[in-house]
């Protein structure tokens, strides 16, 4: 067969993945801070964007969930949102594709939407500081570490330059808590010194505070701090030594391994934990990060619930026409007028990106408490199973979408703050071939029968299955003790021994 060149022309079809899709699935997909920062990002790079000074409404634009009361809801005054025709249609639905999908280089701009009238209301992100403010005033007071706050101690205590080159070493060797995280020949290796001349550093920096620093493991920061109480006596370090028997609440076994009575075992016990086994993280520095909810969820005026995005989560972006026509006007060049026309359709598509991200978020917020009304009524007992699946059908989304939607997206509800993620179970089959149950339920329901076992009767998992069983559950005692494992509830076993010892310490 001859081999050769030859030109031929072919029809296929592919699936287009241009940059501005791209955008939008991200802005899909970013958590609340994340979108601040995108969105900040984007102002500085495009000069026609622009954020919405002035006060903010406590909540944003609402809409009932499709509920059986949620009909005639006089205080909502979005509910247009939560119509299908705002669903992205097949024709435009950036958010359902897919990043490994093929696209075209558009570095132009070309092919942006160039709807300039889609300018939506979405709430500052705030933390700009005032002009006229104290800026001094408005900054957090540094914190020393635990790193500086030993060195200090270092360069007070040690005179030596080894042992002061040791001990810097050994200080940066610690974890978060306190604990040396390392060997300690592979320090003498590095500074040149025997072992036994870093062990000598080291037990002086096991006095440096806080007590129990600098410790290899949990028994020796304990003992740590018992020697700094003058209270490590024979019994206390025979207790130190054993401490998987503590910890498997053997007391049995304590008790003659520490030559003492049940009485004083249980004293000793209570000391232990009065100590601090992680010493290090009285100095972590780190703040706490609030849940910032996305969407709110609050009962109706007639009966249902009203479903509202939280519009401090949301950027108010606008697009500052006069400049756009100001600047296109007074260019001349075929340069400028493209810079400044790429520039107005990149922001025409991020304000409508952001706008079909409300919605999107809005409309699968609205259908996830639509199915989960029970649950908002009456508890988690009454959470049914929920797939993906079923969000997308009603919404008329794809799945990805829906993923993504509830990924790090949080609802604030009269019964607590939740991941929208949490809301999606697996089902559990009912005995008499009724509605299944929420894998989540009847983990809350396994939770509550050990709650509420008595001392004297601590219930096995088998016992657990017959009383599920009872109760219309059929589940395995594999999967009783996997849920008791996966809540990290010990077992019947180390529960009674628990509950045992408990008893002997309040007489």
């Amino acid at each position: 067969m001859a081999l050769g060149q030859r030109q031929e022309i072919r029809q296929s079809q592919s699936l287009v993945m241009t940059p501005q899709l791209q955008q939008a699935i991200k802005l899909l997909q970013l958590t609340n801070i994340e979108l601040s920062e995108f969105v900040e990002q984007e102002i500085e790079r495009n000069p026609l964007l622009e954020l919405i000074e002035g006060e903010q409404p406590e909540r944003g634009d609402a809409v009932p969930s499709e509920d059986s009361s949620r009909a005639g809801t006089d205080d909502v005054d979005t509910a247009a949102l939560s119509s299908a025709a705002e669903i992205p249609k097949d024709n435009d639905q950036p958010l359902d594709m897919s990043y490994g999908d093929v696209y075209t280089d558009n570095a132009t701009g070309e092919g942006y939407p160039s709807d300039a009238g889609l300018r939506g209301p979405y709430g500052s992100m705030g933390g700009s500081f005032d002009a006229s403010g104290d800026l001094l005033e408005q900054t957090i007071g540094e914190e020393i570490g635990l790193t500086d706050h030993l060195l200090a101690q270092l360069n007070m205590d040690f005179a030596d330059p080894v042992d002061r080159l040791i001990g810097f070493n050994l200080i940066h060797m610690l974890d978060d808590a306190g604990y040396l995280a390392g060997e300690i020949s592979a320090i003498a290796d590095q500074v040149g010194a025997t072992v036994e001349h870093v062990e000598t550093v080291l037990k002086r920096l096991q006095a440096f505070d806080p007590v129990g620093i600098f410790a290899r493991d949990l028994g020796e920061c304990l003992a740590l701090q018992l020697r700094e109480k003058d209270r490590y006596d024979p019994a206390m370090a025979a207790l130190i030594d054993n401490l998987d028997l503590l910890a498997a609440h053997n007391h049995t076994a304590l008790v003659a391994r520490c030559g003492v009575e049940a009485e004083d075992l249980a004293d000793m016990i209570q000391e232990l934990r009065r100590l601090n086994p992680k010493p290090g993280l009285a100095f972590s520095n780190e703040i706490a990060q609030t849940v910032v909810p996305d969407v709110y969820v609050r009962p109706g005026s007639n009966g249902g619930w009203t479903v509202e995005l939280n519009s401090e989560t949301l950027p108010k972006v606008l697009i500052n026409q006069q400049y756009f026509t100001e600047v296109n006007t007074k260019t001349c060049s075929r340069k400028d007028k493209a810079y400044i026309t790429e520039h107005l359709n990149s922001a025409n598509w991020l304000v409508k990106s952001l706008e079909q991200r409300a919605r999107t978020i809005l409309k699968v917020s609205a259908e996830l408490v639509r199915q989960q009304e029970a649950f908002f009524a009456n508890g988690i007992q009454h959470l049914r199973p929920l797939t993906l699946r079923d969000i997308a059908q009603e919404v008329e989304i794809h799945e990805s979408t829906v993923s993504r939607v509830t990924t790090n997206k949080y609802m604030a509800t009269p019964r607590g703050t939740y991941e929208l993620k949490y809301f999606f179970t697996s089902a559990i089959t009912a005995t008499t071939g009724g509605d299944s149950l929420s894998a989540e339920s009847v983990r809350h329901r396994i939770r509550d029968l050990i709650n509420k076992e008595p001392v004297g009767a601590v219930l096995s998992d088998d016992k657990i299955v017959d009383m599920l069983r009872g109760e219309n559950i059929d589940i395995a005692r594999r999967t009783v003790a996997k849920y008791r494992e996966a809540m990290r509830i010990p077992s019947s076993v180390l529960r009674r021994r628990i509950k045992k010892s408990a008893s002997i310490a309040t007489r």
